[in-house]
């Protein structure tokens, strides 16, 4: 990790941002997020607001890395994307995967609180009746108890899953769930995400035999090449994800993505077409499938346009402090 540079230094390119979203994702229309501008470019800090000061620690280390330390050399120019569709009704999903144009795979979020279990096959069914041959992921966030996300996956196998993230929330669930799924003969492998990024021990859900591949997200994993060491310790396929990040944040995902050296899965990086706008007049978005590795400049006049009021921008700047002061002796 780089030296981390004085609180003052941070402060001085540091602007807070609310972009408006298309559609309400993780139970928001609105994203609030810190950039700061060092010397080696822009970094993101965009914990969210209820994440404690000790998990807000990685997003700020990567964005110091980011910003003050840059990333480490490519291996691949161009990087698969996937599309993601929030827990939207099965109608919307024509509409949703509209705005990614032509893409491979898709993520689909199910075990949304209030919803059912119909309202999941439905939205999968939507998916796959307008994109046949895609590779289709669903991502529960951990909303799922054992029994339920067996019967849910043994159901939604159906439409033919690639893998199911994070279906319920605990290490010892996940390989539950993993050796009920697999005695069953039900082809759906188990990836874990929130059992990487939230634990304190990232490598845990690996020696567990819990997971067939991992989820990766730069950000609460405290940067790139921290990413990079958890996914060698892990020894399992490694799919990179965002954290419904601006195309900053994504810069980030995609420099993992193309330092990996092995990259099996399309990433879920695309998610900037989720915004109605972006802080960048060149935003990062997929073309084709894949998004093209590039560096992003935070555009004044989007930093303006977009600029979080005054209550909010010294409730992240307060937050930027407390979080500064845990990566400091």
């Amino acid at each position: 990790m780089p030296t981390i540079p004085a609180l003052d230094e941070l402060l001085a390119g540091a602007r807070v941002v609310s972009l408006p979203m298309r559609v309400k994702f993780r139970g928001i229309m609105e994203r609030e997020s810190l950039l700061l501008h060092g010397p080696a470019g822009w970094g993101e800090f965009c914990p969210f607001p209820e994440y404690a000061d000790g998990e807000a620690s990685n997003w700020l280390a990567a964005a110091i890395e980011a910003g003050w330390q840059g990333f480490p050399a490519p291996l691949r120019p161009m990087i698969p994307v996937n599309a993601t569709v929030p827990a939207v009704p099965a109608e919307r999903v024509p509409e949703i995967l509209a705005r990614f144009g032509r893409v491979d795979a898709v993520k689909v979020k199910v075990a949304e609180q209030g919803q059912t279990l119909d309202d999941d096959s439905a939205r999968l069914a939507a998916v796959r009746s307008v994109l046949p041959d895609a590779a289709i992921r669903v991502d529960a966030n951990g909303g799922w108890d054992v029994p339920t996300a067996i019967k849910a996956l043994t159901r939604l196998a159906g439409v033919g899953l690639e893998y199911a993230e994070q279906p319920v929330p605990t290490i010892d669930g996940l390989a539950e769930v993993r050796r009920a799924l697999r005695s069953a003969g039900t082809p759906v492998l188990i990836a874990a995400d929130e059992s990487v990024r939230k634990e304190s021990d990232p490598l845990k859900v690996a020696r567990a035999g819990a997971a067939d591949l991992i989820v990766v997200k730069v950000a609460p994993l405290g940067g790139v090449r921290r990413a990079l060491d958890i996914v060698a310790q892990a020894g399992l396929p490694a799919v990179v994800s965002s954290a419904l990040d601006t195309s900053v944040g994504i810069r980030a995902g995609l420099a993992l993505a193309a330092a990996l050296p092995e990259l099996p899965y399309a990433c879920g990086l695309g998610t900037v077409s989720l915004f109605e706008s972006d802080v960048t007049t060149d935003p990062l978005v997929a073309d084709d499938g894949a998004i093209r590795l590039r560096d992003v400049a935070a555009d004044p006049g989007l930093l303006e346009q977009y600029a979080a009021s005054a209550e909010r921008r010294d409730w992240w700047l307060t937050r930027l402090a407390r979080v500064h002061a845990l990566l400091t002796p």
